[in-house]
């Protein structure tokens, strides 16, 4: 079933909300201490917890107003699912920073295998949604497993080595910004390759 067009201000509301949440609460409460249960929770857990039924709700209210979801948003989902749960089991904010570079990681080893077997399988999942040369779906697949790759180095130098506040804030802009500017030079740099689609001529 074709994926139904909402508003996409809405889109990037819904995408990008629950992380931003995420961070003002995180900036609100970092340096509190709540007890629940018996069990003494910093502001950080208390914070990545809130997070995950907020995004499962906005990933919920998207499959709504769309009729679909994409493979990439069920992967995150479950990821923040399972190291949300194990950060609360645990009470170790560690699994939870551990998240950004398993989802980095899967996606570069995701891509990579694809590679190996002389294939694009970023082609696969956005052919549709941009023609582009088969030729250039392999050069932007291979920039991409490396960026993917370095994004996932990078978090976990961040988080072994400096301040929750400070892994925060790049894990909630810096990294996604990183990502976005990459991916907007490529497609400014790959567009010899990009398939113009046919003029109606009705």
């Amino acid at each position: 079933m074709a994926e139904r067009k909402i508003n996409p201000i809405l889109k990037q509301v819904l995408e990008l909300g629950p992380t931003v949440v995420f961070f003002l609460i995180y900036m609100r409460i970092k340096d509190e201490t709540y007890n629940l249960g018996g069990i003494d929770y910093s502001g950080f857990i208390v914070a990545a917890l809130v997070l995950v039924p907020l995004l499962l709700a906005a990933i919920f209210i998207l499959w709504l107003l769309t009729g679909s979801i994409s493979r990439m948003q069920i992967f995150v989902g479950v990821m923040v699912v399972v190291f949300g749960g194990l950060t609360a089991w645990f009470n170790d904010e560690r699994f939870f920073k551990m998240k950004t570079t398993i989802v980095y990681g899967t996606f570069a080893v995701i891509l990579g295998i694809g590679l190996l077997r002389g294939k694009s399988l970023l082609q696969w999942v956005m052919a549709e949604a941009l023609p582009m040369k088969p030729e250039g779906w392999m050069i932007l697949t291979r920039r991409l497993t490396g960026m993917f790759a370095a994004l996932a180095v990078a978090n976990e130098v961040i988080w072994r080595t400096q301040t929750t506040e400070l892994w925060v804030k790049l894990e909630t802009f810096a990294m996604p910004a990183a990502l976005f500017l990459f991916l907007m030079v490529n497609f400014m740099t790959l567009q010899r390759y990009m398939i113009e689609e046919p003029e109606d001529k009705t």
